[in-house]
């Protein structure tokens, strides 16, 4: 028995001994994408079907270890045609995770810009704040989708095309409730209205969503899980402004912290080495915050009270 140890123990140090730097970072590299997969399985309804999967697996393991021909047989082929049926099945969530990790820290986006135009959201930034803090006042509600890097022509293709110059008049009769258009959301593009009455998708997992959120708030947190988009709901209940980003929603905002959040995001203009960018996206490297990004960040935050809040605090 001592022997058998002590090969497993020489092996494993000849392993080591011959391994190079590029294998250690080939096995951290393996090892943070398997947690990255476990992690988002976890999060959507695959995680019971792999419990499954490992089931049968097992199962087929046991018959053909024990020689039983027919149910190894059957399972064998199960299992042959299974990973068509997972796809099939389970297509929805496949692309919703990819769609994820696109706009990730995987997702290092190499061809974006360093910045965006100021004159193109300048204005525009102005008009949404403005428009939002007076329909909050007569507590009309709104859902204003602000589109990003990520692409939203789906949602645009089922919503009515504009393509206007924002001003709050116009914010004004979209969201009317006597109007065609007041139920969806509108979207914004470039810094202009481009469509109207755009439904978005369900938040992944609405069950686990605080009962007391309506529609147009469970709207926003499903575009933002979606998307890298900056969504801004006004409720119509209490007239709360309130924004969802990467999945989580926050309320209590002013005009004054809206404002910095949206220049914060839209129009600040990075100046960072390429080298740096790419290493602040890695999950594994902290770097510290300038000065000027930690006021940044904390002017576009709401307040202390609202901040702490998570989804199934909202109103």
């Amino acid at each position: 028995m001592d022997w058998k140890w002590r090969d497993l123990l020489d092996m494993i140090f000849s392993v080591i001994k011959t391994a190079e730097p590029v294998d250690i970072l080939d096995i951290l590299v393996l090892s943070y994408l398997v947690y990255v997969v476990m992690k988002l399985v976890r999060e959507t309804r695959a995680g019971q079907l792999l419990k499954g999967i490992l089931l049968l697996l097992i199962v087929y393991i046991i018959s053909v270890w024990i020689n039983m021909k027919a149910i190894s047989y059957l399972l064998s082929e199960t299992l042959n045609i299974g990973m068509i049926a997972v796809i099939i099945l389970f297509q929805p969530e496949l692309r919703r995770t990819l769609e994820k990790a696109g706009y990730t820290k995987l997702g290092l986006r190499f061809t974006s810009g360093y910045g965006t135009d100021e004159g193109v959201w300048s204005n525009a930034i102005d008009v949404i704040c403005d428009s939002c803090v007076e329909l909050s006042a007569t507590s009309t509600g709104a859902l204003i989708v602000i589109e990003r890097q990520t692409r939203l022509g789906e949602q645009i293709d089922n919503g009515t095309i504009l393509d206007a110059i924002p001003s709050k008049e116009l914010f004004g009769n979209i969201f009317y409730n006597k109007t065609p258009l007041h139920d969806g959301a509108v979207i914004v593009r470039d810094g202009k209205i481009l469509a109207a009455a755009c439904f978005l998708p369900k938040p992944q997992k609405e069950e686990l969503i605080n009962k007391r959120l309506g529609s147009r708030h469970r709207a926003a947190i499903g575009m933002s899980e979606n998307s890298d988009a900056i969504v801004i709901v006004v409720s119509e209940e209490t007239g709360a402004i309130s924004v969802a980003e990467n999945g989580v929603l926050k309320s209590g905002f002013t005009r004054e912290n809206l404002h910095h959040l949206l220049t914060d995001r839209l129009i600040t203009v990075n100046t960072e080495t390429p080298i740096v960018k790419v290493a602040k996206k890695l999950p594994f490297i902290k770097l510290g915050r300038t000065r000027k990004e930690k006021d940044n960040a904390k002017e576009s935050e709401p307040s202390a009270e609202t901040t702490s809040e998570e989804t199934k605090d909202q109103p």
